[in-house]
């Protein structure tokens, strides 16, 4: 069975100084270039998708407000229209980008990624993503958030309350993609009909937090239903990703942490009455790729140790692949990787690991399918709103 490799792309790369490495190209960082060449470097390594980071707020070191430096990168480009202007460069790898679902509308966000599902032929995914920092929600106005102290009781509260929030903003997102019909284009120039209005529907969707008519404005895209993915660390995260993901991103320590972990996302699978296909599970993983010392090189630049909430590998690609194989024992199905500095550490991952896999006979040598779901053995979805038609 191929083993599924995925590359999140941040910035310069997941140190906070990669952007002061050699050949990290800080002076094209917001360019559509610099984007094109690291996401073609990942097809050409027959990666299964990248993902674009994104938020509410320049990026900080704080939980609770900006920290004012000036030493690390500061600013990105918007995700999913970044996603969508790579989509025609590419032909075969997924494009995830993220949003924020505390503060935006899942109206908007639905259209966002079913264009981008089109634009890309089937290849689109997205990661939602929950927003509890007080500065994020001064961007909008609507609502006041506690200072975030992650020992209390008061966050705990204030991040569930969020998260079930979210449930919902997922929800609307997948009934709006529902509520055309696969055949409700007719297109018939001769009868003058393009659509089927009886195939198109209102989601009618009433919660504590949305209220949503419907239906959208986007014809049903490719998939049907774009790849939903999720990043948890903890049993709440756990359950937010077993009520609304295809795919949820895990950061174990070690081999034994992995296999905790798959068995505590499991659980929460049940308690959550999930049906249909399980959760497939990937782990995190920030890599350093050749000679020693790299990462520590990067500190003495940044002039801190940088502290990472996934595991932080340092070694050979032949060492990773050593360490993927031994993970995956323990029930996890893919991978996500973060390299530590993107000019050099994408390509050890392409032209390094990759070929690793391929010789040990568990990754693809080509790409079996376009389409993002198949590629993971899901189903295309049906419409839910068919058979009211």
């Amino acid at each position: 069975m191929t083993l599924h490799l995925a590359v999140a792309l941040d910035g310069a790369g997941w140190h906070p100084a990669a952007w002061r490495a050699d050949g990290a190209r800080p002076d094209l960082l917001f360019t559509a270039g610099y984007w094109a060449d690291l996401v073609v470097e990942a097809e050409r390594g027959l990666l299964d998708w990248v993902t674009f980071e994104d938020s509410l707020a320049v990026q900080s070191t704080r939980h609770d407000s900006p920290d004012g430096r000036r030493d690390q990168v500061r600013g990105r480009l918007d995700a999913v229209l970044l996603a969508s202007a790579l989509a025609p460069l590419t032909t075969r790898i997924g494009l995830v980008p993220t949003t924020g679902v505390t503060h935006t509308e899942p109206f908007h966000v639905s259209i966002g990624i079913a264009s981008l599902d089109h634009a890309a032929r089937g290849r689109a995914g997205w990661r939602p993503r929950v927003s509890a920092r007080p500065h994020e929600a001064a961007h909008f106005g609507r609502r006041t958030f506690p200072p975030i102290d992650p020992a209390g009781p008061t966050a705990r509260r204030h991040i569930e309350r969020l998260l079930r929030e979210g449930v919902d903003f997922v929800e609307v997102v997948r009934r709006l993609w529902d509520s055309w019909e696969d055949d409700a284009e007719i297109r018939d120039t001769a009868t003058g009909r393009f659509v089927d209005r009886d195939k198109l529907h209102p989601i009618d969707f009433r919660g504590e937090w949305f209220s949503v008519r419907g239906p959208s404005i986007t014809p049903r895209s490719p998939q049907g239903r774009p790849l939903v993915t999720s990043l948890a660390h903890s049993a709440l995260p756990y359950d937010f990703a077993a009520r609304t993901s295809d795919v949820v991103y895990v950061t174990p320590r070690d081999a034994d942490d992995a296999a905790a972990v798959v068995t505590e996302v499991r659980a929460a699978e049940t308690a959550a009455g999930r049906t249909g296909p399980p959760l497939k599970i990937f782990a995190d993983l920030e890599v350093y790729l050749g000679p020693p010392g790299r990462r520590a090189r990067l500190d003495d630049l940044d002039g801190a140790t940088h502290v990472s909430d996934a595991h932080v590998f340092e070694g050979t690609p032949e060492q990773l692949a050593d360490l993927l194989l031994m993970w995956r024992a323990s029930g996890v199905e893919g991978f996500r990787l973060r390299p530590g500095v993107l000019p050099h550490d994408l390509p050890a991952v392409t032209r390094g690991l990759v070929p690793e896999l391929q010789a040990r006979g568990v990754f693809r040598r080509a790409y079996e399918t376009t389409g993002l779901r198949g590629r993971l053995g899901l189903p295309r979805p049906p419409s839910r709103y068919v058979t009211a038609s």
